[in-house]
This record gives structure tokens, sequence and C-alpha cells, in this order.
């Protein structure tokens, strides 16, 4: 199901302090147009320098996820990550006066409370989340996070175990949808050991933080506090995670499940994610496997000749292959005895494969390439079971409603036959 892009409908504010710079900041979010993004702007520097929440910018710091443009940067993103990937806002400005997120009460609470329904404007482009070919992973130390590929959505399950009798064996596994975040997972709080704690002040860290907004957790459990859910930890890195992987610049379709991971593991896992990307969207440049081919073209079984396409240059040209076997059921009534491959046949796999180069570009998605003529047709060499097509074709003309191709087909370094197509360009419905 496609989900339209997303932002709010008016600027809204809030302001705090951060957990660990502990400076004031007055926070102004403002809306912003498709394929905007999520972007900070550091409006108390000069020429207010805007950084872009992608993997990218990542700016590493120690407990928190930090972004990065020139000398200008942001501090402890995720929280407020976590609620737009959970509320499927895409674009937003984010205006700061300070270099850090106010860490308000250590969840996400007060920033979904804070954009209502309400207050959220569907924009009408199609928001396009980030689909997986392949598993992919990260291990570092005692922290592991895999991604699975999913047809539809983001679930998690992750499992946390710290040596801390009160912090134990916790695990969840969720689907994030919009109530599901706001339910289970907004409310959880940031939390460390108590051991920790002297040494990060030490480093300068947790300046900001207290009994209030951050759970401080000895061997017995919960000091000064209360928890919201028995299991709130564990919840809390599913948040951390949620705004880690929103750095992606969209909303990922996966089965990520995790064991231990912080920051840095998760920001490895958005950076395999995003090279992994680039590689897929390379190779789907350059090449198609039958079910790609099945989406741009309406053929199917007995009457799709194309089996694969192994080279692709924009839209002039195209390579595909037809596997001839026995087992076509044109062989069954078409000289049984002595099995050809018709020529009519071979011109239709030539006309299948300029189809498709055709009907890749995008303004020609969903049309169909209907053959208004056939000329300088050429049959050069019959065509047997045990033979192996390959086709090409080159685009000599494309308008917007016509396209004229030249095809080829091979066997070995044999031409068999040669045609030129033209093709008329109609709306399939």
């Amino acid at each position: 199901m496609k989900e339209s892009q997303k932002t709010i409908r008016r600027p809204l504010e809030f302001e705090g302090v951060g957990l660990h710079t502990g400076e004031y900041c007055h926070v102004r979010l403002k809306p912003a147009k498709p394929d905007t993004g999520i972007v900070f702007i550091r409006a108390d520097l000069p020429d207010k320098p805007r950084i872009r929440a992608q993997i990218e910018n990542l700016s590493p710091r120690l407990r928190r996820t930090s972004l990065r443009n020139g000398t200008a940067e942001v501090q402890t993103v995720e929280h407020l990550m976590a609620t737009l990937c959970g509320l499927a806002i895409d674009n937003l400005e984010v205006e700061m006066t300070a270099s850090e997120v106010p860490g308000a009460d250590g969840s996400c609470k007060p920033f979904l409370d804070l954009i209502q329904d309400g207050e959220i404007e569907d924009l009408k482009v199609e928001s396009i989340p980030v689909d997986l070919e392949e598993p992919v992973s990260v291990v570092e130390e005692d922290a592991t996070v895999v991604a699975l590929p999913a047809r539809e959505g983001l679930t998690i399950s992750y499992t946390l175990d710290y040596d801390v009798p009160s912090m134990k064996g916790q695990f969840i596994s969720i689907k994030v949808t919009r109530d599901s975040f706001a339910r289970e997972i907004a409310p959880a709080r940031t939390f460390c050991l108590y051991s920790e704690v002297e040494r990060l002040r030490a480093m300068g860290l947790g300046k900001g933080a207290n009994y209030d907004n951050t759970l401080v957790v000895d061997e017995k459990g919960v000091i000064n506090n209360t928890l919201r859910f028995p299991d709130e930890f564990v919840r809390h890195k599913v948040l951390d995670l949620i705004g880690d992987l929103y750095l992606l610049g969209r909303r990922l379709n996966a089965h990520v499940i995790a064991t231990k991971s912080g920051h840095p593991a998760n920001a490895g896992l958005v950076k395999q994610i995003v090279e992994r990307k680039k590689a897929w969207e390379s190779r789907a440049e350059n090449q198609l496997d039958i079910r790609e081919i099945q989406k741009i073209l309406p053929h199917r079984f007995p009457f799709l000749l194309i089996d694969r396409i192994v080279e692709m240059d924009g839209y002039k040209k195209a390579v595909g292959i037809k596997n001839v076997t026995i087992n076509e059921p044109f062989f069954m009534g078409h000289w049984p005895g002595r099995p050809v491959m018709p020529g009519v046949l071979q011109l239709e796999a030539m006309a299948q494969l300029a189809g498709v180069l055709l009907l890749r570009k995008v303004e020609n998605d969903g049309k169909l390439a209907i053959m208004l003529s056939i000329d300088r047709v050429k049959f050069r060499k019959v065509v047997v079971p045990g033979d192996q097509l390959r086709l090409e074709a080159y685009t000599v003309r494309l308008k917007a409603r016509t396209g004229k191709v030249n095809a080829r087909a091979f066997v070995g370094n044999e031409q068999v036959a040669e045609a030129q197509f033209k093709f008329m360009l109609v709306d399939a419905d």
C-alpha cells in the first residue's frame, strides 16, 4: 500500500536543556516541502547552517547520535528522529538555538504529545521506503544487529542482557506502526548504570541529566524513580534504534534483529544499508531478472519470451537472453519432427526486449508498448532447441507517445534475425 509524504501543518515549539551539554535550547519545528527530508538548522550560528539528517553527516559522539555540517553540529537527535519516524513525518525543518536537542523526560512522549495527529499534514506525494534485497548485518564486540528483507513495514526484535541483576534478559519484538510506537515505545526513557555515572560526569557528559529524565540503575533496580514498563530498558533501546535507522532518510521495510546494539552498531547498519542500496540500484540499472521484467511487461507464460536482461545502457540499449528449450509449448505443433523456433516468435522476443527498453523510462511507467509496424525483417539462420538467443535492442527515436527500435538476435556470434519496430505508448488502464 502506497503512503504519502507528510509534514506538520504549522510551526510547533518546545524548549529545555540537553541531557549531555546541559545547555538550554529553544526548538522550532517548521513544515517543509516534499522531498526536503529532516533538516536541522542552527539558528544561533552565522548564516544559520543547515544539517540534513542522513548518515553521511554522522558525527561520532559517545552515548548519543550527533550530526555535523562543517563546524556546525547538532547532538542527541535520536529521540526526536524516532518520534518523526514513528509518526511517519518525512519532511521537517528543526530550528535550534543551541547544539543539543532538549532531553525532555528522556523519552519520545513529550515530542509525540506536541505533534498530535491533527498537526500532521499529508503532502500527497508518494513516500518511497527503503527495501532490502538481501540481509545486512553488523557485529561490534558483543553487539549484533541484522536487517532482513520484509515486504512491508518495520519490525524490531531486540534482546538486552546486561551483567546487572535488575536488567537481565529483556526481549521485545514489535511491528512498528504509529499506534504501537506511541503506546509501546515512545514513553520508554533513557537510562544508565549507577556504576557509570561518575565516569560519564568526568568525561563532561550528563550535565543536564537527573533522576527525572534518566533512569539510573543499580543492582537493586531504578534509583529514585519507577518504571513505566517492566522492560522499559529494552523498549528504550528499540526507540534509539528507530531514531538511528531514520538516518536512512526514508523509512525502512525490514525485520531488524538486534542484541545489545547501541548507537555505533546502529549507525554501522545504516551505513551498510546505504552502501548496499547503491550497489543494488547500480545492478538494477544494468540487469533485470524475470521478476523485474514481469513488473514492466504484461506478458506471461507461455508468451513471455525473455528470461533475463543482462545489460542496459540508459534508454539507448538493452541486451536480453532467451533460452530455447525442447519444452517450449510451440514445439509441440511447429515441426515436431524437426523442431525450429518460429520466426514470428523470434520477432516477438525482440519486440518484448524493445518494449522493456522503452517502458523503463519513468514517464512511461504504467504504459503499454503497442506495436504499430515491423520493417527491415531478415532471418539468417534457424534457431533450434538448445540454442540461447542473445537479443539486442537499440532506440532509434523515443517521443512522448511513440518509439522506434532496431533489434537483432544472435546465437553465439552468428546473427540469426533482425528487424525494426515502431510502437505506440498508451496508458494501461
